[in-house]
């Protein structure tokens, strides 16, 4: 008999991704789809609910051979967080866009709520910001049902990207405990919807998913081609939450870095009420895991930025900038302000040092540095949370620069390790699909060999602090605030 396979799905910001892997956890095959996204006004980023949906429908196509479809054992779905979407209960149809994580439309509403900002935090361990989901439920609701009479009936069905994919298979109403407790309507010490949040953000209790857990259980695949109707999906994870699992993160001092549009900065354990950093439900299998977490907005994002300005490949850009130096130039890219450890949606994008003889690679290495500098910060945020961070675990499309993971590693003092596979946010909900199918243990996934490149900082410490403390400078001019050092 054939060996079984796992398929992992990945729909992210930019793109959805299929992986193939065998019982041994190697990748057999992979596909990955772009998807779009639009800006109808400042500020303002939206997806196609549907052209998501087609995107994972093309991505399965491509992956999986017809002759691998019988042997594939189950099904796993990670996914970006935080976005939202409304759709008809009845015909399964979207009512307006998704919105995405990135979407800064509801700030001013924050800033209405800033009574309300210590409870949020103490129930949802989520500062009161524009990127979770809470927000983008109420302006939803707002636009398309403001008297909440369609919600409290049924008629409507409101969820992330996760309970989206979900609701094309049939069934019930889901979503998975990890992406629910990035809404910032979950209590997450109980994982249910608090009655508090629901009513501080006018979200009826009828128009939510029903929490289940990281393995579900979940309706099985419907219509996914070459896959054969009734194929199990077996996990769901959150992205970033899948990510630290390919790590193996629930080990001791396991510390990631998701490089992706934006970044995640992810730790295994409770920060308590450490400033700056969100408390989330990792994933849960054997029982909940709690996760210590740092966003950033723009990282790999800021990149795309410019060589959309300039009208180049992104790879074009940062081959050309492979040995420039940014010569005094420091980019705060505040697109929709700045998430971790800041957490203020009023900031704007700053670029200081600029001269007459300032050209676009000096403007693509100040933008590689922020990267760096804006995921140390958050390190630094988590080590004083959870203790010390010597290696930083990297992952994501731009850890491909080698330049990019010197930078991190001079830039912040500490060995970084590059993840061997990028597309780490499939192989981890694979993991965790594979767990559940019985194909490994946890201990086996535990031992099984992780490749990793390493980077050592080579960085004099008094140069290193001195480009920390000009970095923070750029960044006090960017916050209405005007501080400018996380610690």
């Amino acid at each position: 008999m054939a060996s079984p396979l796992i398929l992992a799905i990945d729909q992210g910001t930019s793109s959805t991704k299929a992986l193939l892997v065998d019982e041994g956890g190697r990748v057999v095959s992979r596909a990955v789809v772009p998807v779009a996204e639009s800006q109808p006004r400042p500020g303002w980023v939206e997806q196609s609910a549907d052209e998501l949906w087609q995107s994972v429908r093309r991505a399965v196509a491509e992956c999986v051979a017809p002759e691998q479809a019988a042997r594939v054992a189950g099904v796993g779905f990670s996914n970006q967080r935080e976005s939202l979407v409304l759709w008809e209960r009845r015909t399964g149809e979207p009512v307006g866009p998704l919105l995405s994580w990135q979407d800064q439309r509801t700030a001013d509403r924050c800033h209405e709520l800033t009574g309300s900002a210590e409870l949020v935090r103490s129930v949802s361990g989520m500062p009161l910001d524009p990127m979770f989901s809470a927000l983008k439920a109420r302006w939803l609701l707002d636009a398309h049902d403001p008297d909440r009479m369609r919600s409290r009936a049924g008629e409507l069905c409101l969820g992330t990207v996760d309970s989206w994919l979900l609701s094309r298979f049939g069934g019930e109403h889901l979503i998975e405990v990890g992406n629910a407790s990035r809404t910032q309507l979950l209590d997450i010490g109980t994982a249910n919807w608090d009655p508090r949040l629901l009513e501080l953000f006018g979200v009826p209790a009828e128009v939510l998913p029903r929490v289940v857990s990281s393995c579900g259980p979940f309706p099985a695949v419907r219509d996914l081609a070459p896959l054969p109707d009734g194929v199990p999906v077996l996990a769901v994870m959150g992205d970033s939450h899948a990510a630290m699992f390919a790590h193996a993160g629930w080990r001791p001092g396991v510390v990631k870095a998701t490089y992706g549009t934006g970044s995640s900065v992810m730790a295994i354990g409770d920060c308590g009420a450490a400033a700056g950093l969100c408390r989330s439900v990792a994933w849960d299998i054997d029982g909940p895991v709690l996760g210590v977490e740092g966003n950033i907005r723009a990282t790999g994002r800021t990149v795309s930025w410019l060589a959309e300005l300039f009208g180049v490949r992104t790879e074009d850009l940062l081959a050309e900038a492979a040995d420039t130096a940014p010569e005094g130039v420091h980019f705060v890219p505040a697109f929709g302000g700045l998430g971790a450890p800041w957490w203020e949606p009023d900031a704007t994008p700053v670029v200081t040092g600029l001269t007459l003889g300032t050209r676009r690679g000096q403007l693509v290495a100040a933008a590689l540095e922020a990267v760096a500098f804006q995921v140390e910060d958050v390190v630094t945020a988590i080590e004083q949370a959870v203790g010390q961070v010597s290696v930083l675990m990297a992952d994501g499309g731009l850890t491909r620069s080698d330049r990019m993971m010197r930078l991190q590693a001079d830039l912040s003092g500490r060995a970084v390790a590059r993840s061997g596979e990028h597309d780490l946010s499939c192989l981890g909900v694979a993991d965790a699909a594979g767990l559940t199918a019985k194909l490994w243990t946890l201990g086996e996934l535990e031992r099984r060999p992780r490749p990793a490149d390493r980077f050592e900082p080579a960085l004099d410490e008094t140069d290193r602090a001195a480009r920390k403390a000009a970095w923070h400078e750029a960044v006090r001019r960017s916050r209405p605030s005007g501080e400018g050092s996380s610690t």
